[in-house]
């Protein structure tokens, strides 16, 4: 199962979050594919994911994406991904 809390916050503080729940074994050839849905559902646009992406949220369970990450202009500080299912 699948289970990813997303939180978009400003100055360390959640303005939106987001529970990203799928029954199915995590695939991080979709990890791109389930950003996508998260940022969908949160009304924000989606970030750019490289390598160094997937292997911190593979390795710590949480990954930050910050204003650089994104290709359109943000109205908030960081995107937090965290694996909720541990």
């Amino acid at each position: 199962m699948i289970r990813i809390w997303a939180k978009v916050m400003i100055k360390d503080k959640i303005i939106k979050q987001y529970m990203l729940e799928k029954f199915e074994q995590m695939d991080y050839s979709k990890f791109y594919d389930y950003v996508r849905e998260i940022c969908e559902n949160l009304d924000i646009p989606t970030p750019v994911i490289i390598k160094t992406h997937l292997f911190n949220y593979a390795k710590y369970n949480n990954l930050r994406f910050k204003k650089d990450d994104f290709v359109e202009a943000i109205n908030f500080d960081k995107l937090v991904l965290e694996n909720a299912f541990l």
